[in-house]
């Protein structure tokens, strides 16, 4: 076996994330890039909340499953918006967050109080979805309507912040006729964001093909 640990820098979680000659967490920047959940939900009261999540994927396609995770804690005590919302109303939307959008979509990352409508906030257009009650949102080529399914506390970490998982079936798939061609999606119409470390971000612009083995 060919010894390459002097090549290689070794980080262990539970000591510091950040040892030298990292500045930053380097975890986040390995893992690209990650699709962005947008994630439009609505409060008991009827408050609209639209947020951001890196942490987001398809995890089955039968039955058509996302997750995301809202991990920390609201500024104003509690768990995060898009956590307790989802909890109270048992649904939420995931939006697709595009090129086009991308302004917008930093904005709504923003930590604002709980009455805060972020959707209007970005001068985003709420639609009425078809199957659940928050909105989605107009302006995107793509969204998901989902239910809540399950959520999944993470252990806790080196912080004091909490972590979870929210597990989402979908219910409802909205697609733009633009973004079809011959039948398929195109994804240089589409152009979705990607989050890569730091504050960087990717777009998809052009794609590659191989064809599988078996």
């Amino acid at each position: 076996m060919t010894d390459v640990k002097d090549k290689m820098l070794f980080i262990d979680p539970a000591v510091n994330m950040k040892p030298p000659p990292f500045a930053h967490d380097p975890l986040k920047a390995l893992v690209v890039p990650r699709p962005i959940g947008w994630i439009s939900s609505i409060s008991a009261a009827g408050v609209v909340n639209l947020a951001p999540f890196s942490y987001f994927n398809l995890v089955s396609g039968d039955p058509p499953c996302v997750i995301y995770c809202p991990n920390g804690d609201h500024p104003d005590g509690g768990v995060k918006d898009s956590l307790l919302n989802v909890q109270e109303t048992g649904e939420f939307v995931c939006n697709l967050a595009t090129y086009a959008l991308k302004e917008q979509m930093v904005l709504t990352s923003k930590h604002l109080p709980r009455t805060v409508d972020e959707m209007a906030l970005a001068g985003l257009t709420p639609v009425t979805s078809v199957k659940v009650k928050p909105p989605r949102v107009g302006e995107s080529p793509a969204a998901f309507e989902c239910v809540f399914r399950q959520t999944i506390e993470l252990p806790p970490g080196r912080g004091s912040e909490h972590s979870y998982i929210i597990l989402g079936e979908i219910v409802g798939i909205h697609v733009s006729e633009e973004i079809v061609v011959d039948g398929k999606i195109n994804i240089r119409r589409m152009r979705p964001v990607a989050r890569l470390g730091y504050d960087e971000y990717a777009v998809i612009d052009d794609v590659f093909r191989m064809p599988r083995l078996d």
